[in-house]
Formats: structure tokens, C-alpha cells, sequence
């Protein structure tokens, strides 16, 4: 932001909003009506029809016992040992649901700030297909509470997300952004 003065007047002028980036994720078709019919096999192609099923439940499971541990160090260890790539220093505040489908698609950047209840999905089912996406959260960041980011998005560095958002859209480094959907409030560049 700087300013101009023409007389008396000073006009201020803002930079503008950055722009928002797409989604990148892959389309899996189903056939309808309900893909969600199919839960199980949505991780076959990974771990096999046998494995696959058992593996959700078990990522259930533990991301569900570990929501509320008060030991960050632990958390993150744990969080980590499903195959999450979470950088130094990471906090994920109580109550935050992470995809137990594919929890190996999360990335967390150093520093960064996932705020209680927020929810960060790499999947999601549509009427006939679902997708896949990973979910790429950059360093220095801040996802406000009860935040849901949807599969395939990716936030820059030093990305602030206001509290009740809905991340539909990727953010360059620097935004801050809040809403829903969200949309870019300013850019702190």
C-alpha cells in the first residue's frame, strides 16, 4: 500500500488481491448414483482389495485417538508414522479431522498452524466418481479453526486462512484469505 497526494486529498492505493489457484486432483468414475457405495475399494489400487479396507479403518482409528493428544511431539510422530510429511514444528491443534482415507497426500511446512477443528480432506465423493488430490500446506502458514480445506489444494508460505473457511482454491505465498468460498482479503507482500 503507498500513498499519493494530489492537493489536499491523499488517495490511497491498495494492492491488488492476489488470484486464487485451481484444485489438482484426479477424477476416479464410479458410475453412480452414490460413489460413496464403493468406500472400500477406493484404496485398492494402493493396497489391494484385502489390505485396502483394513487400512482406512485403522487410519480411522488412530487419527481419531490421536485428535486430541496434548502432546504436539507425539502427535506429530504419530500423524507421521501414517505417512503425513510434516515439517518442523508443526502444531495441529485439538479436534483437527485429517482424510483417513489417504493421510500419506497431507504436507505441512515448517512453522506452520492448523487451528482447532479444521478439517483437511484428499478426497471426496461425488454422485459418480470421486476424487483424489493432494493436500500441500506451505511453511509458516496459518488455517484458522473450523476450517475445511478440500482435496488438491495448495497454500503458499506464509498463507493466513481466516477461521470458518472453506479452501476451495489453491493461495500464492503471502495471502491472506478467508471466507466461503474463500477469497483472497489481502496479500500481505
Amino acid at each position: 500500500m503507498h500513498a499519493t497526494r494530489r492537493s489536499n486529498v491523499t488517495v490511497l492505493a491498495l494492492a491488488p488481491a492476489p488470484a486464487l489457484t485451481d484444485r489438482i486432483y484426479d477424477d476416479h468414475l464410479t458410475g453412480g448414483p452414490n460413489a460413496h457405495k464403493y468406500w472400500f475399494k477406493i484404496r485398492n489400487h494402493v493396497d489391494g482389495p484385502i489390505v485396502g479396507p483394513i487400512r482406512i479403518v485403522v487410519n480411522y482409528l488412530v487419527i481419531y485417538i490421536s485428535m486430541h493428544l496434548p502432546s504436539l511431539t507425539l502427535k506429530r510422530w504419530v500423524y507421521r508414522c501414517l505417512g503425513m510429511r510434516l515439517g518442523h514444528n508443526v502444531t495441529i491443534a485439538s479436534g483437527v479431522i485429517l482424510d483417513y482415507f489417504f493421510p500419506e497426500l497431507i504436507e505441512i511446512g515448517d512453522n506452520t498452524i492448523i487451528g482447532m477443528d479444521t478439517m483437511v480432506l484428499t478426497h471426496e465423493y461425488l454422485r459418480d466418481r470421486f476424487r483424489l488430490g493432494r493436500v500441500r500446506i506451505g511453511a509458516n502458514c496459518l488455517v484458522g479453526a473450523r476450517s475445511t480445506l478440500l482435496a488438491g489444494v495448495t497454500l503458499g508460505e506464509g498463507t493466513i486462512i481466516a477461521a470458518m473457511s472453506l479452501v476451495h482454491r489453491g493461495t500464492p505465498a503471502g495471502t491472506f484469505a478467508g471466507g466461503v468460498p474463500i477469497r483472497p482479503l489481502r496479500s500481505e507482500r
